[in-house]
């Protein structure tokens, strides 16, 4: 080959150049469109490198990307409130017990029943008054504190009454609204007849200061007024607001709580006919 056909190709071989070239470029023209395509189609954080990072949660999530929102943590239920008042933990039937429930059902045994802790009740009565040694505290902090709170003065009208004197008291049994011996509350030591200080005493203590003050905390003392006026089928007595029965503040506080005023529906037991 001759040094002017080395510099000079021949005209085929520029023909297969330009025709290789062509194809080269048609090559990298697709090759481009392919590219540009995808990087267009491809979401904007995938196209940034689709940085990650941890949300507070702890969770991995794509840098730009808007996070699929969290469904949030279900409420929690409280459980339901469980009675934990052991019924049991006293006596019911034991004329000792402070728990004892006394009603023309329900007799003390034995019927001619005497505590033997009575002691006088250190408050104003009209009848000296006496009371089991437990109640009888209870009494004198719940008449200071009428007069300390609320500037009332309560007085005693009874309290004991001793078998031979309810039988005397009962007579022919023909007044219904009086316990036959052995029936009563005030045999067990734990029942108080309470007036007020100025003579209001019965009936008049129903709309009194002293017996509104008396329905609304005589339970923080542990004292229940016995005899509601709703609830005489079920006592088998007429309301006395008078009337009020030792219990201990813990049974007399879970009444209070729990909505219940009487000792026959608290314990389940049969209800006292007025006329029994």
């Amino acid at each position: 080959m001759s040094a002017d056909e080395r510099e000079y190709p021949s005209e085929e071989v520029q023909r297969r150049r330009l025709t290789v070239a062509g194809v080269l470029s048609l090559v990298l023209v697709a090759i481009a469109v392919v590219v540009i395509g995808a990087v267009a189609g491809a979401p904007q954080g995938a196209a940034s490198g689709a940085a990650s990072t941890t949300n507070p949660n702890g969770d991995a999530t794509s840098a730009g990307a808007d996070a699929a929102p969290r469904p949030a943590p279900s409420e929690a239920i409280a459980p339901a409130a469980v009675d934990t008042f052991d019924k049991t933990a006293g006596s019911i039937d034991d004329p000792a017990s402070i728990w004892v429930v006394v009603n023309k059902l329900r007799p003390l045994n034995p019927q001619d029943y005497e505590p033997v802790d009575l002691v006088d009740v250190p408050v104003a009565h009209t009848w000296e008054p006496m009371m089991r040694q437990e109640a009888s505290d209870a009494a004198a902090a719940m008449f200071q504190a009428a007069t300390d709170e609320a500037d009332l003065y309560l007085a005693s009208n009874s309290a004991f009454r001793s078998y031979s004197t309810q039988v005397e008291l009962y007579g022919d049994g023909s007044d219904p609204t009086t316990a036959p011996p052995g029936a009563s509350e005030h045999q067990t030591g734990l029942a108080i007849d309470i007036g007020a200080e100025n003579g209001c005493t019965f009936e008049c203590l129903e709309d009194s200061p002293e017996g509104e003050w008396l329905r609304a905390n005589a339970y923080r003392f542990g004292f229940l007024l016995r005899y509601p006026a709703d609830k005489v089928d079920v006592t088998g007595y007429p309301h006395e607001a008078w009337h009020y029965r030792y219990i201990g503040v813990d049974l007399a506080t879970e009444m209070h709580d729990t909505g219940f005023t009487t000792l026959e529906e608290f314990f389940g037991l049969p209800s006292v006919p007025l006329d029994q």
